[in-house]
């Protein structure tokens, strides 16, 4: 009943909405038709558009038009030349040395060195700078001591040797280092905005980057404007007069507004669960695997959660199959581990080699680890338990599934809490939550990096869980120069990740996407942001 009455709310949005259209503020607006403006939807006000600070997809999205690195991932996730032109890399693989290309200018028409990236790279690292992605970093020489406290910026091995010339050390051979340059929090910045302005990346105003787009106009929780940069190194290939963010939460509104035209693409996050199914069927749903994994963790610091029979016990009362069928239906995978098919190593695909580990929907053991943990603590009754998730309709239906789960299986009872993103990250980067929905989108195509999220103090685990071996298989992964051993490594450490569940994973990402067929160029990576530097927009 409750479906039912969902389904035919948004049908009516939707019809009214085509009814009346949007209001002067309520969407895109038309623009010329000769102009070539690409109308996208980021769905909220993103958590910062400063390339030290952007870690989630939306603001990464907006980011990366406006800033380049040394190098771009390709059509083929091949790392290319960008602001540098070229790379020398030392027979130990430890040394990087970057040239970068001859004129390179900001946005605001100032000359852009490599004292730009020099810079840039140490700010991300300086401890004061509280950047969530510093950790990215941290292959560089004694870049994770400096983000630490226990070195001096001009120890880390960065260095910038005139204007045209980078040198980078790394702390070992890294296979996968030009991979990680091409991120976005390996932008470089400009320094005299950064350092005038506190606030130098929150509005147009003062707003300079280097990559084929500029900022013109950011109105907060409603919409991004960029335009083409035309001292962009190739202003001459790039298409597009501009890209254009809308910021349009509700579903069945952003749903409509592609239909009318006002989108030229939606992702899956804007796409309404109960038509998904359909659109798939109709093949209008592009559908290609994706990235990373949806997963919930715990703070095992919060009762009852610091008691691991009891954290199994809820990892093991989710039906993922069903969330997949009736709740996300875009064609997921249930995760029955962490790290997801697709990631290739040097000996093959990760998860084909180490299978599943959890057993899905387990309620008769889940019973029993429930009760076994609660008479170790002590407990006639279980804490009161809240899980936190941040606001989408999507997360709200998972949430509400899971909630039925623990209800009819566990016999137990949960609160739900949603909050807005901005607000959401924050108090989970803080720790100040129980039992909260998550997220992972991996930053380079290695199991390692899903894995490393979780060793102790590391700034995106944020469950408070710690243990030894774990951290001790992780370290030796990173040192190990033999693939098949590091490989081994990683794969005990995930045994043991999923067996004292600071976390359960529930589904395998894809990407569901709604395109109009007139927008072409756009290179789509499985890992990192979309690049719109050639997109064009197909005049018919």
């Amino acid at each position: 009943m409750k479906k039912s009455f969902r389904t035919g709310l948004i049908v009516w949005v939707i019809l009214s909405l085509a009814a009346v259209g949007c209001g002067a503020d309520g969407g895109q607006k038309a623009e010329s038709p000769d102009q070539q403006v690409l109308q996208l939807n980021v769905e909220q006000e993103p958590t910062s558009l400063d390339p030290a600070l952007a870690f989630d997809f939306n603001s990464m999205d907006v980011v990366h038009s406006m800033f380049e690195g040394l190098m771009r991932l390709d059509e083929n996730e091949v790392p290319q030349p960008a602001a540098a032109k070229n790379v020398e890399v030392s027979d130990d693989k430890q040394t990087y040395t970057f040239t970068l290309r001859d004129g390179l200018k900001w946005s605001n028409g100032e000359k852009l060195t490599a004292q730009d990236f020099e810079y840039a790279w140490k700010r991300v690292l300086d401890p004061e700078t509280g950047s969530p992605a510093a950790f990215l970093l941290f292959f560089i020489e004694n870049a994770e001591e400096y983000n630490s406290g226990g070195a001096d910026a001009d120890q880390v091995g960065v260095e910038a040797l005139d204007e045209k010339t980078l040198k980078v050390k790394l702390g070992q051979p890294t296979p996968f280092f030009k991979q990680l340059v091409c991120y976005t929090v390996y932008s470089p910045v400009y320094q005299n905005g950064v350092e005038k302005e506190k606030n130098a990346f929150s509005n147009a105003e003062s707003f300079v980057g280097n990559g084929a787009f500029k900022m013109e106009k950011w109105k907060h929780d409603d919409r991004i404007k960029v335009v083409k940069n035309e001292n962009y190194w190739q202003a001459d290939r790039v298409k597009l007069d501009g890209i254009h963010w809308a910021m349009s939460a509700e579903e069945a509104t952003a749903y409509q507004q592609y239909k009318s035209g006002e989108f030229h693409m939606l992702y899956d996050t804007s796409i309404p669960p109960e038509l998904k199914s359909s659109l798939i069927q109709k093949g209008e749903v592009k559908v290609t695997p994706g990235s990373g994994l949806e997963f919930f963790r715990f703070n095992v610091d919060k009762e009852p959660f610091n008691n691991k029979k009891i954290r199994r016990a809820f990892a093991l009362a989710v039906d993922r199959q069903s969330i997949v069928n009736h709740v996300i239906q875009g064609q997921e995978k249930p995760a029955l581990a962490y790290v997801p098919p697709g990631v290739k190593t040097e000996v093959g695909d990760f998860r084909e080699k180490g299978g599943n580990i959890l057993k899905d929907a387990r309620y008769e053991e889940a019973k029993k680890l429930l009760k076994e943990g609660m008479e170790e603590e002590g407990w006639d009754k279980l804490p009161e338990v809240t899980l936190l998730y941040s606001t989408s309709d999507k997360n709200k239906e998972q949430a509400e599934a899971i909630q039925e789960m623990y209800r009819e299986h566990l016999d137990v009872s949960i609160k739900l809490q949603n909050q807005e993103s901005k607000v959401f990250f924050e108090n989970q980067r803080n720790k100040n939550y129980q039992f909260s929905r998550s997220s992972f989108l991996a930053d380079y195509n290695d199991p390692y990096n899903y894995l490393e999220s979780f060793q102790t103090d590391h700034p995106v685990n944020r469950t408070n869980w710690s243990d030894e071996k774990y951290d001790e298989l992780l370290e030796k992964a990173y040192q190990e120069k033999d693939e098949i051993q590091r490989l081994d490594y990683l794969h005990q450490a995930e045994e043991i990740l999923i067996e004292e569940a600071p976390i359960f994973p529930v589904y395998y990402y894809n990407d569901l996407i709604l395109e109009k067929p007139k927008v072409k160029h756009l290179i789509r990576h499985q890992v990192g942001p979309n690049d719109y530097t050639f997109v064009e927009i197909e005049k018919k």
